[in-house]
């Protein structure tokens, strides 16, 4: 049985370099003494996202990403929907290009499986700095 990172799409968008970023996504669990289980990506768009968060979380609202966490102990488990076209709209917005807002995006949502929070100012400047400080770890080979 071996454990793994699948990568979905419910609308057009092909993550580019899928290897690349699983073997971040691995290298960031490293860095946190986590390893994974099984962790499912499912990219969408803002209506799919926003019926997610309407069924299960109650909230009438639009955001970039939710994360449902299955995890037990280190082992990491969980399904990440994220919604391109708010990564697309927040890379505008922060003036990032598309790829490193939707890495950001990425990482935030294994920060949360790694039990980082981001209600509070205090913790959401802590996630700010680990998000940060997980994206200097991607490199693509050339």
């Amino acid at each position: 049985m071996g454990s793994k990172i699948n990568f979905y799409s419910e609308n057009q968008f092909q993550l580019k370099n899928s290897q690349a970023h699983l073997q971040w996504i691995e290298r960031v669990m490293e860095s946190e003494g986590k390893r994974w289980e099984e962790l499912s990506y499912i990219f969408c768009d803002d209506e799919y996202l926003l019926n997610i968060n309407m069924q299960y979380l109650d909230h009438d609202t639009y955001t970039d990403i939710i994360t449902f966490d299955y995890t037990i102990g280190n082992a990491l488990q969980g399904e990440i929907y994220i919604s391109t076209e708010r990564v697309v709209e927040n890379a505008l917005k922060y003036n990032v290009n598309f790829e490193d807002e939707l890495r950001r995006v990425l990482v935030h949502g294994i920060l949360h499986l790694c039990g980082y929070k981001d209600k509070t100012e205090d913790d959401a400047k802590l996630m700010r700095q680990k998000e940060e400080e997980k994206m200097q770890l991607f490199h693509v080979e050339q």
